[in-house]
């Protein structure tokens, strides 16, 4: 984002408010029309991408993350003495130039919603409309989100147009100029397709949410909390970072912005105390990246899924959490035994927060604790957001040091908002995909391919669409990723005998962890500079680290107890089973238990995890008593239960 000054400074900072106002207002007293409310929401976002990046793209931007130094360094900004407060006169041009859509399909959405699709004309004016949509789209995202989604959404574009030159299997059908614009730009099923809708409904409240939480000092006290809790035991430092980022990761939605959130406080700590900085950086991108997957707020992707599949958005929070608490738990129980492994203790306390005068701020809890009780107890995610918002504001005012005033609400507002063009961007790009696989039946076209291919191992086709999301959310937001990864590949599950709600968590899963996995893991590149370790070993450590994640989509596909998706007894055994796995792993990654282990006992325990997660009451229950067994057999006696060693 640029840095601005002057007037630019003044108008972003008015300009936000007043998109954060509006968003607020329809989620207060209802959404307009789903077109007229997603054309709304880009009327807002699209100038504001233009305002606030610029023409050139740093090399520490990838996949709409920014990476600090010394991970990589930003160019010197281009002089121009044609400016307005850091801003060049051409980006006020487009930005001016970009209402024009926007304001075109809001003042002429009778017209637009009484069309009858590939009957009713498309006029001169629309055509040129949603041209200019298409371009300004298409250079928002490449300055917002890099080069990768910017030519998929190009390519996407083209190919219905040019679809009937390509070769082989991948030969479509040619459409008209006008039926491609109208496809992209009068319809629900472009541009203005379900990811807009989220981004406009739900995104853009639950980012102003996170701002109070902010402003309130609700995110510093989490930090606190997290300090106070885990400090002291082996390993703190390392404990502090899973816990934090764990509770702020949830709310963010951003696995970089987690890092840098929390990773400047928690890295120098764990770095302090002995662990290796490359160990370090892991553990915090591991720690940040699991975020998206805890409830209650996943992100903009979970919004998505369950927009998608049509049901309400607490159903994704009671099937994601014991698969996010499998994760981090795992991860916990990996820094512990290295803490042990390396004969690390935990801070001292007298550097510690008081744990009692810590929970006297406990009713900052309020506003989340509100706000997962309105989504649990059915109400829209919108009213929750909103409730939440106000609880925030209300819980700031018992202390005097964040008490919000007027001003403070604003810039509460202005700090979640300013967010938005990364998420909006991201999903508007990604809606012209998913207009042209609806149009041109590309998306059959993929899924006859991969499932002629592999219709008799489907564990072949998930490997196969594992890829797929990985290489995707490798080079694109996990939003961006995760429609295009279900897009194409939840048919192909769905037809190979898949629970819905398990492929899309499946593609959810690793659009996400891709931010852990080398060759661009972004999440553990910007650990790295913080830790100032090599940037591709600390993606391998979090590779190990964050091993579950690579195993449990597998294991949900197959058994849907892990989901909570069973009867009662059978959602027990298969948590138990996972709580199994989470401690074999463990062993398995580090090496140890309370002492090390051979690699014949690894691969045991190794064995034992996946049994642990069978799709069978045998195969988990073998699977635990080999993991009890092993823990009972393979560890001395003489050295107790799990504790610290000596001091670093």
């Amino acid at each position: 984002m640029r840095e601005l000054r002057g007037f630019s400074a003044r108008f972003v900072y008015v300009y936000v408010v007043a998109m954060g106002l509006f968003h607020l207002y329809t989620a207060v007293f209802g959404n307009f029309e789903a077109y007229l409310q997603r054309t709304l929401h880009l009327a807002w976002v699209l100038p504001l991408t233009f305002l606030l990046y610029p023409r050139r793209l740093s090399p520490c931007t990838v996949a709409g993350e920014t990476l600090e130094a010394p991970t990589c360094e930003a160019p010197a900004p281009p002089a121009s003495s044609a400016k307005v407060g850091g801003i060049p006169w051409y980006d006020w041009a487009l930005a001016a130039i970009s209402l024009l859509p926007g304001i075109y399909g809001a003042l002429n959405y009778g017209e637009i919603a009484s069309r009858i699709v590939q009957v009713d004309p498309v006029t001169d004016v629309q055509l040129l409309m949603g041209g200019l949509l298409l371009v300004l789209l298409l250079e928002a995202t490449r300055r917002v989100v890099g080069w990768p989604l910017t030519l998929i959404a190009a390519f996407f574009a083209g190919y219905m147009y040019f679809g009937h030159y390509m070769p082989g299997i991948m030969k479509g059908l040619s459409f008209p100029i006008r039926e491609v614009i109208e496809e992209i730009y009068l319809t629900n099923e472009g541009i203005f397709s379900i990811p807009l809708g989220v981004s406009a409904a739900y995104v853009m409240i639950f980012l102003i949410f996170g701002g109070f939480l902010e402003k309130s000092g609700i995110g510093s006290w989490f930090m606190e909390l997290a300090q106070a809790l885990a400090g002291t035991q082996a390993g703190g430092p390392a404990k502090i970072a899973v816990v934090s980022s764990c509770l702020f990761g949830s709310i963010s939605g951003s696995a970089v912005a987690n890092v840098y959130g929390t990773g400047t406080f928690t890295i120098p700590l764990m770095k302090r105390i002995g662990y290796p900085p490359a160990f370090a950086g892991a553990v915090e991108a591991v720690a940040s990246s699991g975020g998206q997957i805890m409830p209650p707020v996943m992100g903009a992707g979970a919004f998505v899924m369950a927009s998608l599949l049509g049901v309400p958005y607490k159903n994704i929070i009671i099937a994601a959490i014991f698969p996010a608490l499998m994760y981090y738990g795992a991860v916990l129980l990996m820094v512990h035994l290295g803490a042990l492994k390396h004969g690390l203790r935990g801070m001292p306390s007298s550097e510690l927060p008081d744990l009692r005068v810590v929970c006297r701020k406990l009713y900052l809890v309020i506003p989340i604790v509100g706000m997962v009780y309105l989504l649990l107890a059915g109400y829209t995610p919108m009213l929750a957001a909103v409730v939440g918002v106000a609880l925030a504001w209300g819980v700031s005012l018992f202390d005097p040091r964040h008490r919000m005033g007027l001003r403070d609400i604003f810039d509460a507002i202005y700090m979640g908002a300013k967010n938005i063009p990364l998420i909006c961007i991201a999903c508007a790009a990604a809606g012209i995909v998913v207009g042209s696989v609806s149009l041109t039946g590309f998306g059959f076209k993929f899924v006859g391919f991969i499932f002629s291919f592999a219709r008799d191992v489907p564990f072949l086709a998930l490997t196969l669409i594992m890829v797929v999301s990985l290489i995707l959310g490798m080079g694109l937001p996990t939003t961006g990723a995760y429609i295009l990864a279900a897009a194409l590949g939840v048919p192909l599950l769905a037809k190979l005998g898949f629970a819905p709600l398990a492929a899309h968590m499946f593609v959810f899963y690793f659009a996400i962890i891709s931010n852990i996995t080398p060759p661009v893991a972004l999440a553990a590149y910007a650990a790295s500079s913080l830790a100032g370790s090599n940037p591709n070993t600390t993606g391998f450590i979090a590779m190990r680290l964050g091993v579950l994640a690579f195993v449990v989509p597998f294991a949900f596909c197959y058994d849907p107890g892990l989901l909570w998706q069973k009867d009662l007894v059978g959602n027990l055994v298969s948590m138990g089973g996972g709580v199994a796995a989470i401690f074999a792993f463990g062993y398995a990654m580090m090496g140890y238990t309370n002492r090390p282990i051979n690699v014949m006992q690894r691969g045991v325990f190794l064995g034992a995890g996946l049994l642990a997660l069978g799709a069978t009451v045998p195969m988990t229950l073998g699977g635990a008593a080999l993991t009890l067994g092993g823990t009972l057999f393979w560890r001395d006696p003489r050295k107790g239960s799990l504790r610290p060693g000596k001091s670093a």
